[in-house]
């Protein structure tokens, strides 16, 4: 008699076309899914993100068995659970008598570290849900000094026929990215996305969130998130239909109360596998040739799915597993506890934080030039920095998070990411958001007590790091300008920033 398989489904692998799924036999395999407290706690994620995850699981466990597949489902309080995927693996091989695991490769060193230390046999298969395998961006990657997201992205595009004409652009231009920087009106009235009201499956999976993981940073409730793929379709079709045609102009707009703006909130789906992303780029391509979405928006979202979504998975994969420990600028300043939600007096901070308290989202401009801005200036442990992100996203896997936060966030890999750090003052803030209104730190002050934090950690930070980036191109000249200022003016700055950090640092509110 034939022994059965064992076929692992992880949590972010939740796609019926998945490439373990597709070798499988169903007569004779058996699919393993594991809820497990080993990947809810190796960082504390947020209990949104935790739910969304395992209600997901739970609906395509019960959809591949309605398909015809034998479908061995471990729960989280089982009592038999032992509490970790290998653990689960080795558990169920003994049950069934298998003698091979086959598994899609994972999106974390981590786990393809541990299945690859199992005491059976494991064929590791590629995960093709990507558009682009690691190979092919090794490849690419072979021999640049540079590895710049936007060649990639032009290489992409021509791959797929994305917005193509022939050999061209559409348009003429691969990057319209210089048209969606635009502030949100005053009376803009952004559509909020669908959401979901919990049914049987998600709310008993929200009481065993709520019982286990209460003291992890974020609000449980309201859980809106969609949880299977007719779901994750209709937030597709609401995103196409109702927010694309704006989402470029102001997809870098920040607005106080205004947590979804035009974005299209789908990452999450696509990060899990309840969509895939030629997808949702043929969706956006079909609004554009239809007249129903400008170029600007159309291109905006097919560059951040082929091209960045792509991108960092590449590199999270060329770079090695030691890339979440770099630390090229050797910083070292603790997490301050405004990140867990402490009061803090800046606005900014404050609103994305509890914004990410409440919802497990926050918008990509909201990441890097508040969060992430503040914690580049402030000169944060890059490897805590990581971990704050991984845990409080409900979007958040290593393979995407990681290049975004120690790449291009911190600045931690040295420049592999960004050919700059994404610095700035809170002139960028008060531009392209509503944040300062009201603030207890003035935008437009340079010194003094009340200047703005951003304002004097952006020299501070510029000053400290001269030796670094004085002869960088794109920072030379920002440079030139600091020098020409008045010597005492300049003294006055870095004095303020140094006296704002000691009080960071002695724990005072700042």
């Amino acid at each position: 008699m034939v022994k059965p398989r064992l076929i692992l489904v992880l949590g972010d692998q939740l796609c019926a076309e998945i490439s373990s799924l597709r070798i499988a036999e169903k007569e004779r395999d058996v699919v393993i899914m594991a809820e497990v407290m080993a990947e809810a706690t190796y960082v504390s994620h947020h209990p949104q993100k935790i739910a969304l995850v395992l209600a997901a699981m739970r609906k395509f466990a019960v959809a591949l068995r309605e398909d015809g597949w034998t479908v061995a489902y471990s729960k989280l309080d089982d009592e038999a659970n032992t509490g970790s995927i290998p653990g689960e693996i080795v558990r169920h091989a003994s049950e069934f008598e298998a003698d091979e695991i086959i598994a899609t490769t994972p999106g974390e060193w981590r786990l393809i570290a541990a299945l690859n230390d199992l005491p059976l046999v494991v064929r590791q298969l590629p995960d093709d849900r990507f558009v682009t395998s690691p190979k092919e961006f090794a490849n690419w990657a072979e021999g640049r000094k540079e590895l710049r997201m936007e060649w990639f992205y032009r290489q992409v595009r021509r791959k797929t026929g994305l917005l193509m004409e022939g050999n061209a652009p559409a348009g003429g231009k691969w990057n319209y990215d210089s048209q969606n920087r635009k502030p949100v009106p005053e009376d803009a009235r952004p559509p909020k996305p669908p959401s979901f009201q919990p049914d049987a499956v998600v709310g008993d999976v929200l009481d065993r969130v709520e019982d286990r993981f209460a003291e992890h940073f974020g609000e449980l409730y309201p859980f809106k998130f969609a949880t299977d793929r007719e779901q994750a379709l209709e937030v597709l079709d609401h995103f196409i239909t109702h927010t694309l045609a704006r989402f470029g102009d102001y997809q870098d707009a920040m607005v106080a109360g205004e947590p979804w703006l035009w974005h299209a909130v789908i990452s999450p789906y696509l990060n899990i596998g309840l969509l895939q992303p030629m997808e949702v780029c043929r969706r956006a391509e079909e609004a554009w040739r239809a007249g129903v979405a400008p170029l600007n928006a159309v291109e905006g979202l097919i560059r951040q799915i082929i091209g960045w979504r792509e991108y960092v998975r590449g590199i999270y994969f060329f770079e090695g597993p030691d890339y979440t420990s770099r630390n090229a600028l050797d910083h070292s300043r603790p997490l301050p506890a405004f990140f867990w939600g402490d009061e803090t007096h800046m606005s900014c901070v404050s609103e994305v934080v509890g914004q990410t308290r409440n919802h497990a989202y926050a918008h990509h401009i909201q990441r890097l030039m508040i969060t992430g801005n503040f914690a580049l200036l402030a000169g944060l442990d890059p490897r805590a920095v990581h971990h704050w992100y991984l845990s409080v996203y409900v979007d958040a896997f290593e393979w995407v998070e990681a290049p975004n936060t120690i790449g291009m966030s911190q600045y931690a890999d040295g420049g592999v990411v960004a050919s700059k750090p994404y610095v700035s003052s809170g002139n960028y803030i008060s531009k392209m958001s509503d944040y300062c209104t009201g603030c207890h730190y003035d935008v437009r002050a340079k010194t003094g007590a009340r200047a703005c934090p951003f304002n004097l950690l952006y020299w501070h930070f510029i000053e400290r790091n001269r030796d670094r980036f004085q002869h960088n191109p794109r920072m030379a000249v920002i440079y030139r300008g600091w020098d020409k200022r008045d010597a005492g003016q300049r003294k006055a700055v870095l004095g303020d920033a140094t006296d704002w950090l000691g009080r960071l640092d002695s724990g005072e509110t700042v």
